[in-house]
C-alpha cells in the first residue's frame, strides 16, 4: 500500500467521523437529556404521532403515564418519545 493511498483512507474516515459519527452522537446525547428533564405536565410527541401530557413520571422505570385525551391515559416508553412541546415550570420549593 502505498502513503498516498494511506493518506487517503484516513482522510476519508475523517470526513466520515465529523459528518456522520459526531452529530448523530450529539443528537442521542440531547435525546438523552430531553428524556432525563421530563416531568409531570409536560406535552410531548411521541414517535408514533400521539400527542399528550405526561401525569406520571417514574425514575426507576423506563415508562412514563401519558394522558392523550380527557380521563384516557397510556403507559409510554421514553425513548419513544420525539419531542417535548411545552415545558412546565419547575416546581418552586
Amino acid at each position: 500500500m502505498r502513503p498516498a493511498d494511506l493518506i487517503m483512507l484516513l482522510a476519508i474516515f475523517g470526513i466520515m467521523y465529523f459528518l456522520l459519527i459526531r452529530p448523530q452522537q450529539k443528537k442521542l446525547k440531547d435525546h438523552q437529556a430531553m428524556l432525563a428533564a421530563l416531568r409531570r405536565g409536560d406535552q410531548i410527541v411521541t414517535q408514533g404521532g400521539v400527542v399528550g401530557k405526561v401525569t406520571k413520571v417514574k425514575d426507576d422505570s423506563d415508562e412514563i403515564e401519558v394522558e392523550i385525551a380527557s380521563g384516557v391515559n397510556v403507559r409510554v416508553v421514553k425513548h419513544t418519545i420525539a419531542t417535548v412541546r411545552s415545558k412546565t415550570e419547575p416546581a418552586k420549593s
